[in-house]
């Protein structure tokens, strides 16, 4: 399994300690760079010369929303090939999707129970470790 280099783009300190803790609790040795919103994100992002694997996105946000980072990402030459996928407490059907017309790799609900949070990162980050991935 390879190590991914994942960006997570979350306002919310305690959903970025959730995940840290989950991924360190799977002894998962990915590289996660935190980003508190997509403004931050895209600046993160200029660098091409370490994009990151893939990029977690809550939709909620500050600023601009998940769909609008989206929209902005889906529209790069370059950063268009990173998976996205969507981490949220939003099951609005709406939200779903227009994401999926827009472009996403997967739209995951954050369960409520820390242990079910747990198993589905866990899920995640397997299956995105066994995956080719481009580097652009």
């Amino acid at each position: 399994m390879k190590t991914l280099n994942i960006l997570l783009i979350e306002d919310d300190m305690i959903e970025v300690m959730k995940l840290n803790r989950a991924s360190s609790s799977l002894q998962l040795k990915h590289n996660v760079t935190e980003a508190n919103n997509g403004e931050e994100a895209l600046s993160l992002l200029e660098n091409k010369d370490s994009l990151p694997d893939i990029i977690l996105l809550d939709l909620n946000m500050p600023k601009i929303s998940g769909i609008e980072f989206l929209k902005i990402l889906k529209a790069d030459d370059r950063l268009r090939y990173i998976p996205t996928i969507i981490l949220t407490t939003s099951n609005n059907q709406r939200d779903l999707l227009e994401c999926y017309e827009i472009g996403i790799a997967g739209y995951i609900l954050k369960p409520l129970k820390y242990e079910d949070y747990v198993s589905k990162i866990e899920k995640l980050l397997s299956y995105w470790s066994i995956n080719e991935l481009i580097t652009a």
